[in-house]
């Protein structure tokens, strides 16, 4: 990825321009996750405890909602 100096850009600006761009791509959060290897039975099983935490959390949200009408 590459970042070229625009006329009259500070380097903290090019820096945090920088920064953005990579955020956005998702690079830094894709090498974090293949540092280490994981079977698939195991991301299936994290990726059905996050969907279960997901939908609980999705589900005391709408009974606050109720309470307070």
């Amino acid at each position: 990825m590459t970042v070229k100096l625009r006329p009259g850009e500070s380097q903290e600006a090019l820096l945090k321009r920088f920064r953005k761009e990579v955020a956005q791509s998702r690079i830094l959060s894709a090498y974090r996750q293949k540092r280490w290897f994981i079977s698939k039975s195991e991301l299936r099983r994290k990726e059905q405890k996050k969907a279960i935490r997901k939908a609980l959390r999705r589900d005391a949200k709408k009974s606050t909602r109720k309470r307070t009408i």
